[in-house]
This record gives structure tokens, sequence and C-alpha cells, in this order.
């Protein structure tokens, strides 16, 4: 055989094993092993330090000055919140669901993909764990099921059970085309959606 001949032949094999390791993107598919148990391991320290974060704000707020002062609070320091912790950390993270109160919240396409992954998985009792995926664009991105707490339900309960009409009112004349009461304890409310920039 010559030599040039088998260059082709090595360079041809060559070829097709590097296109079977990407997508049809050209993006590398998925992520190892390692790789995942690293990013999902980032993901829930960053959105359990978020989550202590937010929360103990908010429980300062509705304490100070119950519900009513706590809209308003909440409004103008989450999404901040969310960014400062996220520019410290390297990451986009937000809060999002399928029935949302702010429209800033509203979910994009993928995370309305693992919403709804979450939702069914949900309905069927199966029990919800984060994860970790590679988005088409190479971007990394961790979710993590948001389950309704009892300090949620003030602001996200059942309307006049766990939520008060008089609180709603407050809450419907800053968010009028609020989706986000009629939670029980327990009830999936949204997820984490964390972006990883490295």
């Amino acid at each position: 055989m010559k030599p040039s001949t088998l260059i082709f032949i090595l360079l041809v094999t060559l070829a097709l094993l590097l296109a079977q390791c990407q997508s049809p993107s050209g993006q590398p598919t998925g992520l190892t092993a390692a790789e995942k148990s690293t990013f999902l391991t980032k993901g829930k320290k960053i959105a359990t330090e978020t989550f202590a974060e937010l929360s103990g704000r908010l429980a300062a707020a509705l304490e100070q000055g119950g519900v009513a002062y706590a809209v308003p609070f909440c409004s103008q320091v989450a999404l901040p919140l969310a960014d400062s912790m996220g520019r410290a950390n390297n990451v986009i993270i937000r809060r999002t669901s399928l029935r949302v109160r702010n429209p800033a919240d509203a979910p994009l396409a993928w995370e309305t993909s693992l919403l709804q992954q979450f939702a069914t998985a949900d309905q069927a009792g199966e029990d919800l764990q984060p994860l970790v995926q590679k988005l088409p664009d190479g971007t990394v991105v961790f979710a993590a099921p948001i389950r309704v707490q009892p300090l949620c339900l003030q602001c996200h309960g059942r309307l006049g059970e766990t939520l008060e009409t008089t609180d709603y009112a407050v809450i419907h004349q800053r968010y009028p085309n609020d989706q986000a009461i009629g939670y029980a304890l327990g009830d999936l409310r949204g997820m984490w959606s964390i972006q990883f920039k490295e």
C-alpha cells in the first residue's frame, strides 16, 4: 500500500471519529461524569446560598411590616440580589416558573422545557433532583426544583386560606398579571436556573 493511500485512510478515519464526538451544531456532546458532578456541586452550593440570603431578607421584611412591606421590598431586592450573587460566582442566577408573578422571571425556552419535565415527574410522584445539562450553544446550566416552604405561603398560598385577600390586593396592585398563587406546602413552585459562564 502506498504511503499516500495509508495517510488518506488515516485522515478519513480520524475525521469520522471526530465527527462522532460532535453534536449536529458542532458543539461537543454532553459533559463527562466528572464535569457533571463538579457543576452539580457548584450549582447546589450557589442555589443554597442564594436561597438562604433571599429568604433571610424576605423573612425580616415580613416580620418588619408584613406582606404590604415585603412585596415592594421583594420586587426591589430579589433580582439585584440574584445578580450580585451571580457576579460573585461568575454565573447567571434566576428563579423561574411556569406560573410567574414578575414578568422578568418568565422562563426562557430551555427553562420551560426543564420546568415541564419537573412538573411531569412531580405529577408522577417522582423525587425531583437537581440536574446539569449542556445547551446546544455549549452553555452549561444547572436546574433545581423549588418547593413551597411555609414562608412562601403568605404570598403564594391559596387565596382566602394561607394568602389573605387584603395581602393579595397589595400583590395584585404591583403585579396585575400575577399567576403565582394557589400553592400548598410542598408544591412544586418553579426552579432555580443557573447558567455557568466559564
